[in-house]
């Protein structure tokens, strides 16, 4: 039996590597064509993360199964990034899912990177519905977001909805968000225009979706990554064909998430350990801790490695960084952990300010420390917090946990 072919395409800046990337969806999808490692225009170690994980043109190591379509990355914000491999009949269930949940096609604007599995689903529904996306000039290769530029795209975006009375969506990262919310009084106005908003990829402040949502924005919250096709479960209600079960749960109903769906991966590229420990009959055992409320929704609770040891005390890092990010005065918010010789680990929380803001950075500093301690327990408090003008991200607009884990290591 012929092995199928995997090959790189090299999604350059702008609306043309879109289109590129666009163009050779349906031999991919299909089979007819080989199948497509997407990645992306530097920094050059971040492509080279990537090249190491999925190893494209290579001979020597071919293709696990020959119906896999596209071989897409993790975002790597975790630790290294993972090449999982995606069906064609994944990505088309995934995207016929969202269509469904949101009443049938629309005009996205693509301002998520088209080498990673958001970016890559806006063009396998643009594909299957006939509507052509509307891509910042960012969002090919790895270019960083702009809120400006967003604002823009939306205009345009929704002169054309006005002309063939198409729905306008997106999809969008927490940060992307936040970035859109401080343009201040154009925010409402672009906000508004949208029938629907998927925010996925990282957990989003609360306070975030509301300030939004008062906005305008009609926000649909999504959980789902590279290995389920992206979000398949949507405000906690699981998409049409997708089953999420909870297993081992503990007495607070709490265990692990495993989601079973049209739309799971059949595995990693050049891991048969990792694939062999998430991957089975269609099921993906996440890495995720979660329970089912009263609602029957889920509830995402963190991850399995999310809880650390200060003081020979469980602090759950989400926890922590929940109730930062819910004070009045920060906007934004990221706690990583390190070792730390003494207690164990070491908390410490990297904050962006809210425009409001009327403290002092010491008195800010304090405050979200105190705030933290309240809300769990003296051990879980932030040992250094860190103001910043902006989060660093990745070329996804995930929060760039490495560089923050690094930088808490270099501070002490």
């Amino acid at each position: 039996m012929t092995t199928r072919e995997l090959t790189r395409l090299t999604v350059e800046p702008g609306p043309d590597g879109v289109l590129t990337l666009a163009s050779e969806l349906p031999t991919a999808l299909n089979g007819e064509g080989p199948a497509i490692a997407p990645l992306p225009v530097g920094p050059p170690e971040y492509v080279e993360r990537i090249l190491k994980a999925v190893r494209p043109d290579d001979p020597s190591v071919p293709l696990e199964d020959n119906d896999v379509a596209f071989v897409v990355t993790t975002s790597g914000s975790m630790g290294e990034p993972r090449g999982v491999l995606l069906s064609g009949s994944a990505l088309i269930a995934s995207a016929r899912a969202t269509d469904t949940r949101l009443a049938g096609p629309g005009r996205w604007v693509m301002a998520l990177p088209a080498h990673h599995v958001a970016g890559l689903l806006v063009l396998v529904r643009a594909y299957l519905s006939g509507v052509p996306p509307v891509p910042l000039d960012s969002v090919g290769g790895a270019g960083h977001f702009l809120a400006d530029e967003f604002a823009n795209a939306t205009r345009a975006a929704r002169s054309l909805c006005e002309t063939d009375g198409a729905k306008l969506r997106t999809a969008l990262v927490p940060t992307q968000l936040a970035r859109i919310v401080d343009l201040g009084p154009v925010a409402g106005d672009c906000l508004s225009a949208y029938d629907s908003i998927l925010i996925g990829g990282a957990a989003a402040a609360p306070g975030l979706i509301t300030h939004a949502r008062a906005m305008g924005a009609n926000i649909t919250t999504t959980y789902g990554m590279t290995e389920t096709c992206g979000g398949c479960v949507y405000d906690g209600t699981p998409l049409p064909g997708v089953s999420v079960r909870i297993a081992n749960p503990n007495n607070d109903g709490i265990g692990t998430i495993e989601l079973g769906s049209p739309s799971i991966a059949r595995g990693y590229r050049l891991r048969p350990d990792l694939t062999e420990a998430s991957f089975r009959h269609g099921v993906h055992r996440t890495s995720d801790l979660g329970r089912i409320d009263d609602q029957g929704r889920l509830v995402v609770a963190g991850r399995i490695d999310d809880v650390v040891h200060v003081g020979g005390v469980n602090v759950s890092v989400a926890a922590v960084e929940a109730a930062v990010v819910d004070h009045p005065l920060v906007a934004q918010a990221a706690v990583v952990a390190s070792a730390d010789s003494q207690w164990g680990s070491r908390i410490t929380a990297f904050i962006v300010a809210s425009t409001m803001n009327e403290l002092t950075p010491e008195q800010l500093t304090r405050s979200v420390i105190e705030r933290a301690a309240s809300a769990l327990s003296a051990e879980a408090r932030p040992r250094t917090v860190t103001i910043l003008d902006d989060l660093p991200t990745l070329p996804t607009g995930k929060v760039d946990r490495d560089a923050l884990r690094e930088s808490a290591g270099s501070r002490r």
